[in-house]
């Protein structure tokens, strides 16, 4: 491992600075990167991230700096694409053969075993590590004593007690009873309760607001409760439950009080559920029309309001469900023709098009859901979702905001509709890496380092096959792993 574990940005701009004081963002950097450093642990992905060359966007570091040095000097800046995509391999090449960032290792070497080429602070391991016991410990291979004081902190939210420290030296599978232990703690309050770790995992996701709240602890503006949000997430997050129903759920979850806590699913039709809780407290979107988190009274009311191409609720899902942040430019997939700006805001001008011919497509699904808007009686079903719903706005049959679609793209692949956005992503690599990364930086306070990386991807790879989706699958795999469980 590097000495110095380097805090890596999670998912930064896809870009490249390609002359002074002028950045375009060049998808094909990551994955050129990993075919001239194929070994690279990096690269466990098939591509890198953006902070092998830069320390933020457009800023580069020392290895991205070495990297502009070598390509296509004297070419007139900005580099087109093609023109980029062709000089890329052989500016990589030549700046391997350096040590950008003064450290006493090649590029080639850090890039090779796993250390950052432009930080000199993070340096290869030199030599093999050799298991060797210090305190109580022992370094450079698994320590099952370290692994359970690890799960008691982070899962149980306590030390290990001397009984169970006791049970572990005389088990005799000392790795099994670790997974016994991780096994009680997630039935603990301290990780699936109310507040508890994955509780606390939704925070950004559903970004509560007390001030407009409902329903219990109303705020003075009450508009929507988050409660339901909160449950449906720890729901799917737990028992093995398939962690897609975060976008899929026709259904939705009640939290009931203990201890212990418990969650229960109801797939009441919206005017149900009215009668049941009121107006305030009812979800209001049909079966049919349902998406997990994506279409939750709140989550429409905190993001979509009166909006009627919901461009904010569609970059907050892709944002907390796809780990990717149009605002960064992460996650971009430009669709030909778009975008069309059908609610006149100016997004075809050429400062704009680039970030919304990826993000209107995203929207046009979002466009039929209400939001503040969110209650209407069509035959005598209430709902928040209605095909019609673009006709309500001021002046809208006059221009082209009716003919905004309801199908758009996620991802570069078209959809119908919502549900088949939500399927789409939910089934996509970004989703699966989103959930690991949601316990990974939980778990270690920060993104995996490039040598983290294999370990990372292996994670991602068995949640959506191996384990089918099942968190608490998934994080018996993590504590097995060194980066988890060697001290």
């Amino acid at each position: 491992m590097a000495s110095v574990r380097a805090r890596l940005p999670w998912r930064a701009v896809l870009g490249v600075l390609l002359g002074s004081g002028a950045a375009l963002a060049q998808p094909p950097a990551t994955q050129i990167f990993c075919e001239v450093n194929p070994q690279a642990p990096a690269c466990a992905k098939g591509v890198t991230e953006c902070s092998t060359c830069h320390d933020a966007v457009p800023g580069r570091n020392a290895f991205g700096r070495t990297v502009e040095k070598f390509l296509a000097p004297g070419a007139p800046r900005p580099l087109a694409v093609d023109a980029f995509s062709q000089a890329l391999p052989g500016a990589l090449a030549s700046a391997n053969a350096e040590d950008s960032d003064g450290d006493g290792a090649s590029n080639a070497d850090e890039i090779r075993l796993g250390s950052a080429p432009g930080d000199p602070l993070s340096k290869p391991q030199q030599g093999p590590c050799s298991p060797s016991v210090q305190g109580r410990y022992t370094l450079c291979s698994y320590d099952a004593a370290y692994a359970l004081r690890k799960v008691s902190l982070d899962f149980c939210g306590h030390s290990a007690s001397m009984e169970q420290q006791a049970a572990l030296r005389a088990a005799p599978d000392p790795k099994a009873f670790v997974h016994q232990v991780l096994d009680g703690c997630m039935k603990s309050e301290h990780w699936r309760g109310k507040d508890g770790v994955v509780w606390n995992l939704a925070n950004k996701k559903i970004r509560p607001s007390a001030s407009i709240k409902s329903g219990k602890d109303a705020g003075p503006v009450p508009l929507g409760d988050y409660e339901d949000d909160y449950a449906l997430f720890v729901y799917t997050q737990i028992d093995n439950h398939d962690a897609r129903d975060l976008l899929l759920a026709r259904y939705f979850v009640e939290r009931i009080d203990g201890p212990p806590t418990t969650y229960e699913t109801f797939d009441r039709s919206p005017i149900q559920d009215f009668l049941k809780r009121g107006e305030d407290g009812a979800q209001v979107v049909d079966q049919d029309h349902r998406a997990g988190m994506i279409t939750t009274r709140w989550f429409l009311v905190a993001f979509t309001m009166f909006t009627p191409i919901p461009r904010t609720t569609a970059a907050q899902a892709y944002r907390a469900y796809l780990g990717r942040d149009i605002a960064l430019q992460e996650g971009m997939a430009p669709i030909p023709g778009e975008p069309f700006d059908y609610d006149a805001k100016g997004v075809a001008a050429p400062e704009c098009a680039s970030c919304h011919s990826t993000l209107d497509p995203l929207s046009y699904p979002f466009s039929r859901y209400g939001g503040l808007d969110s209650l209407r009686w069509l035959d005598e079903t209430l709902t928040a979702y209605w095909t019609e719903r673009l006709y309500q706005f001021p002046g809208a049959a006059k221009t082209d905001l009716v003919k905004t679609p309801e199908a758009g793209a996620i991802l570069g692949q078209p959809v119908a509709n919502l549900n088949e956005w939500a399927k789409v992503a939910a089934n996509s690599t970004e989703f699966a890496d989103t959930l690991v990364m949601n316990y990974w930086r939980e778990l270690f306070g920060a993104p995996p380092t490039p040598e983290e990386m294999p370990t990372f991807a292996q994670l991602s790879l068995r949640l959506r096959t191996t384990h089918n989706y099942g968190i608490e699958r998934m994080l018996h795999d993590l504590i097995d792993t060194e980066v988890y469980g060697v001290p």
